[in-house]
């Protein structure tokens, strides 16, 4: 039996959860236990069996008041992509403006995710 400690970041709570699972973890053979909401379990089989992470990086901006803009994705994305969204979004750049929410890359990294603009841009004067 495999037991880890983890600590559930979906609510305000922080609960530290202690997971116990036998063999490669599956969502069937998962206990979890110290979770004072549903949403501890939810984290716990999540994160053991297919951990996701928002990425938060910024791209080049060409003719803008500032040289980057902030961007992330619009969710969760498998952490075993983040390098490769990482890496794609190098090679990025806009043209200013750019506003909040704006598209700078569809289906990042092949996960199905767009970046969006977090901090808005204009155009220099």
């Amino acid at each position: 039996m495999t037991t880890k400690r983890l600590t559930c970041i979906l609510c305000p709570n922080g609960c530290e959860v202690e997971v116990s699972y036998s063999g490669e973890p599956t969502p069937e053979s998962i206990s979890v236990d110290g979770n004072t909401c549903p949403r501890g379990v939810d984290y716990a089989i999540e994160e053991l069996t297919a951990p996701k992470r928002t990425l938060t990086t910024s791209v080049l901006v060409y003719g803008g008041t500032q040289p980057q803009a902030s961007v992330k994705t619009a969710c969760p994305i498998p952490r075993e992509s983040l390098f490769d969204a990482r890496e794609a979004l190098r090679r990025i750049a806009v043209d200013a403006p750019v506003a909040i929410g704006d598209v700078v890359a569809s289906d990042i990294a092949g996960t199905g995710v767009d970046v969006i603009v977090t901090r808005p841009v204009p155009c220099s004067p």
